[in-house]
């Protein structure tokens, strides 16, 4: 009886958490399909009000809302590519392989996680003004790539220790080389760990607003989170596109979430526990 009622005191618990994560964002999707006399409404109105989907049509037909949507999704997906196929190939190095400065590399990989992110700004502005790729999506990029490396090598280093050696050496005593070990044996078994590893990093590209405002200052080449300022004003903000143009920028999120959710777990829980 004591473990059942302890049961569902944390059920609760963690029920009424997950109300209070979740509600701002019900709140923002119902806001969405209101008009916009009625998004200030005292009190807060829990269901849409003259229900209308005139914010999400007027969102992504205004503003260049469209361009910066396509923006956002090249960036991300390059970078995503780019950020995991270079941290793939460091962590099977630094798991497999003996040499000089292995432990020292790591540990650098490691150290850059703990350093927050804003701290890199200006040596990268430099170092992106000093290739002439201010400005530019492409050196958007090449940071964001440099970023998803560090905690991508920890994750998937993680689960290449967790690979028994003996099936090392099985591939070799086939005739494999170190490649196909990699592409045709660890890669597909570290499917999990992989998923979770783009998702995190598609993620990271797809929703920064600081590092995309610092190096991109022409509107033509902005990116989704700072195009949504084009829908607040000076005086007024029109807060049903807002929200609209919020939830559009969600929902890709959400999408890759519920459809790899088991494979973000097992990912999570195989690489980063033992990494």
């Amino acid at each position: 009886m004591i473990n059942s009622g302890g049961n569902k005191t944390r059920f609760i618990v963690v029920g009424l958490f997950a109300l209070v994560m979740v509600f701002p964002f019900y709140f923002m999707v119902v806001l969405s399909f209101s008009p916009n006399n009625a998004t200030l409404k005292y009190p807060p109105q829990l269901l849409p009000t003259n229900f209308t989907f005139s914010n999400y049509v007027e969102a992504w037909q205004s503003n260049d809302f469209q361009l910066y949507f396509l923006h956002s999704i090249w960036v991300s997906i390059i970078s995503t590519v780019l950020g995991t196929i270079i941290a793939c190939g460091a962590a099977f190095v630094v798991s497999r392989y003996n040499f000089f400065g292995r432990k020292l590399i790591y540990r650098i990989f490691l150290g850059s996680m703990m350093v927050p992110s804003m701290t890199f700004i200006l040596p990268q502005f430099k170092e992106m003004e000093h290739l002439h790729l201010l400005n530019s999506l492409n050196g958007l990029i090449l940071v964001y790539t440099a970023g998803m490396i560090p905690f991508t090598t920890f994750l998937m280093k993680g689960f290449f220790d967790d690979i028994p050696v003996e099936l090392e050496d099985a591939v070799m005593i086939d005739g494999g080389g170190k490649w196909t070990l990699f592409w045709r044996v660890m890669m597909p078994m570290a499917m999990p760990s992989l998923v979770t590893a783009v998702l995190f990093n598609f993620m990271g590209g797809w929703d920064d607003y600081t590092m995309a405002l610092t190096f991109i200052n022409d509107p033509n080449k902005w990116t989704l989170p700072i195009a949504l300022q084009l829908f607040q004003g000076q005086h007024s903000s029109a807060w049903g596109m807002v929200f609209a143009a919020s939830v559009i920028q969600i929902v890709p999120i959400i999408a890759i979430f519920i459809v790899f959710q088991r494979h973000i777990v097992k990912g999570l829980m195989a690489g980063a526990v033992k990494g």
